[in-house]
């Protein structure tokens, strides 16, 4: 229960720092939905015009939209992701029989415990997202789902569509969080484990874990943005009387038409914040997990 605990604290943690770049990710990935580009208003030009176009238009705290459900999946999420991700280290399962750390073994683990997170999150992401999308009208892209708090979103999806309807789009951040996880997770425990044997800092040295996140947080950027397009679209779009989706059907149907009606690009919608996002994010979480890690355990921490 403690690794679940220290993963779920940092992750928190991160969470706090890197939402408005999280806000300017979703609003990127959702302008232009199944228009080609050159059909339609561009809002927001790139990350940093669209912070300032989101904190001129709907305030300061418009930057901090989604922040409480945003926390509440950081907690949710990650402590079940990284306290899983660690308890399979400490049992060994990622080891070759010398005793080093097996690369496909990593992967693996960090897939199976991002599955494991983001399946138990899937519901207060899809609010996250519905109030991060939701801006005053002059600069609104996406659906605009309307909800007064998590809460009452929460609440209303149940009623109308039962628990069913609160899992809406979870196959899409399930793939998504497995994907980045594995990549996330393998590359920073190989990259953390091999920079601390080369002895460029002293041992315990908050450098280390930085370092390694860093290079992992470039790797995830890459790898996951089309992954995560899909995510928020899935989870984003209106759905009719019967809870099926307005746009798509699911996540093969959701990359299909993104791919016929706005081309390549339009899976890396967004790249450039989410790297600003997630290389940030990676390494506050990482290094608050390494250093919250080696606080409750001493030097010992591995």
């Amino acid at each position: 229960m403690t690794e679940y605990a220290l993963g779920a604290l940092a992750a928190c943690g991160a969470g706090f720092f890197t939402n408005p770049i999280e806000v300017v990710k979703t609003r990127l990935q959702l302008q232009g939905e199944l228009q080609a580009r050159g059909l339609y208003q561009r809002h927001y030009r790139n990350p940093i015009q669209a912070f300032f176009a989101i904190a001129k238009t709907d305030g300061i705290l418009g930057l901090q939209k989604g922040l409480g459900p945003a926390l509440v999946y950081q907690c949710t999420m990650n402590g079940i992701r990284l306290g899983s991700f660690q308890v399979i280290l400490n049992s060994g399962l990622t080891k070759d029989k010398n005793g080093n750390q097996n690369a496909l073994k990593c992967v693996l683990a960090g897939c199976f415990a991002g599955m494991c997170g983001a399946f138990v999150g899937s519901p207060i992401y899809m609010v996250k997202t519905h109030l991060q999308a939701q801006s005053t009208s002059s600069i609104a892209v996406g659906y605009q789902h309307h909800h007064n708090s998590s809460y009452q979103a929460l609440r209303e999806i149940y009623l109308k569509f039962g628990i069913r309807g609160l899992w809406r789009g979870a196959s899409g951040a399930v793939l998504r969080t497995m994907v980045g996880s594995g990549i996330q997770l393998s590359t920073f425990t190989l990259i953390r484990d091999k920079i601390a044997g080369l002895n460029l800092w002293p041992s315990g040295s908050v450098c280390v874990p930085i370092s390694a996140s860093f290079v992992s947080g470039i790797m995830i950027s890459i790898c996951m943005t089309p992954f995560d397009v899909v995510s928020t679209r899935l989870f984003n779009q209106g759905v009719d009387s019967t809870g099926r989706g307005q746009h798509y059907t699911g996540v093969l149907d959701c990359f299909m038409k993104i791919l016929r009606k706005e081309g390549v690009p339009g899976l890396f919608k967004g790249l450039t914040a989410s790297y600003l996002r997630l290389g940030p994010h990676t390494a506050l979480s990482l290094v608050f997990w390494d250093r919250l890690r080696r606080l409750y355990y001493g030097n010992n921490n591995k």
